[in-house]
């Protein structure tokens, strides 16, 4: 028996498809890129995007739901596009860029991505097929795009498509308003704590309640434990004894939580990223187990379905392997002319 490569008669890669999902992701990544600068949240653009392109796409005669998959596929990038913003800033803070180098940019962010979709290859058993998650973004997005295949899916699409559109509308207005200074968006204030002190402030950006709506309860929990110990323990601890007689408490606070707290919080994501990694080893290794399993069935004849299928392993190794060069290149340059220059070469051979 064989299987078809994909359902017959359905268009697939479409240059409207293409485009739609260029359009997706160019505004999803922009938003992400915004919110995550402002309050350091980035949003899953699958699920949203699977809604907007059957939505649109339901217009158009001969739409599939394998295109609105290729859709929503090239609109799940802006999540991973964004996350730039977690690294090339750090080095504007830490002082070793003073702008931002254009083509430096670019060149990491190509390097960066090409990594990403060959790294993909052997991730995607593991954390999503695999996945201990009831709905791991994939398989959420997935299961979104079987539902809107149907009449009353799509019905629920432009209901969907309709309550994004208004959102975003009024988001924009209201942001027009505070920036225009017809309205607060934001107040603050700093105050004495014993001999520390510490600061509390608000912000309404309608934008936030969208995100907030998008990343749940349990990141929105985690902020605000975050906050409690930056604020209500760290800073007062860190800024006592710092007060001159006539020292303004906001200046002195500010400058506190900039040199020392906020390090704690850039500390916390560091040692998740490695303890991430770390665990992330196993997973990696089974999918390339997997996937070289399924490879080495397909050139023996047996059947394998479309979406247990895998760019060939010797593609994705190579590619790794290729990237080495202009990695090397970039470690290079932002090791050159500095202290760690004597010593970039142990360094490069060892990230």
């Amino acid at each position: 028996m064989t299987a078809p490569d994909r359902p017959t008669g359905l268009r697939e890669l479409t240059i409207r498809g293409v485009i739609l999902g260029g359009v997706i992701t160019l505004v999803f990544t922009a938003a992400n890129v915004y919110l995550g600068l402002k309050v350091g949240l980035t949003f899953a653009t699958a699920i949203p995007a699977a809604v907007i392109s059957m939505a649109v796409l339901r217009s158009f005669a001969n739409h599939s739901i394998v295109e609105n998959n290729i859709v929503q596929t090239i609109a799940s990038a802006a999540g991973t596009l964004s996350a730039i913003i977690f690294v090339i800033p750090g080095l504007v803070m830490v002082g070793y860029w003073t702008g931002f180098p254009y083509w430096i940019t670019v060149a990491v962010c190509l390097v960066g991505g090409i990594l990403g979709v060959m790294y993909s290859i052997p991730l995607r058993r593991a954390l999503v097929t695999g996945s201990d998650l009831p709905y791991p973004e994939g398989v959420a997005a997935a299961e979104v795009l079987k539902v809107g295949n149907t009449d009353e899916g799509g019905r629920r699409n432009r209901i969907g498509l309709r309550a994004i559109t208004i959102g975003g509308i009024t988001s924009a207005i209201f942001a027009l308003l505070g920036n225009l200074k017809l309205i607060s968006t934001d107040v603050s204030t700093a105050f004495r704590v014993g001999s520390g002190g510490t600061m509390i402030g608000a912000g309404l950006q309608l934008s936030l309640i969208g995100i907030g709506h998008l990343v749940g309860l349990s990141v929105g929990i985690a902020m605000f434990v975050g906050v409690i110990i930056s604020y209500g323990i760290i800073l007062p601890i860190k800024s006592a004894g710092q007060f001159a007689a006539n020292s303004d408490v906001a200046d002195v606070v500010s400058t506190v939580f900039k040199d020392d707290v906020r390090f704690v919080g850039a500390g916390a994501i560091a040692i998740a990223a490695i303890w991430t990694l770390l665990k992330l080893i196993a997973p990696i290794v089974k999918g390339i187990v997997d996937a070289m399993a399924s490879a080495r069935a397909r050139r023996e004849g047996v059947t394998v379905d479309i979406t247990e299928r895998d760019i060939p392993f010797p593609i994705v190794g190579g590619t790794i392997v290729v990237m080495l060069l202009p990695i090397g290149l970039l470690l290079w340059d932002f090791v050159h002319g500095t202290a760690l220059s004597g010593s970039a070469g142990g360094i490069i051979a060892a990230t």
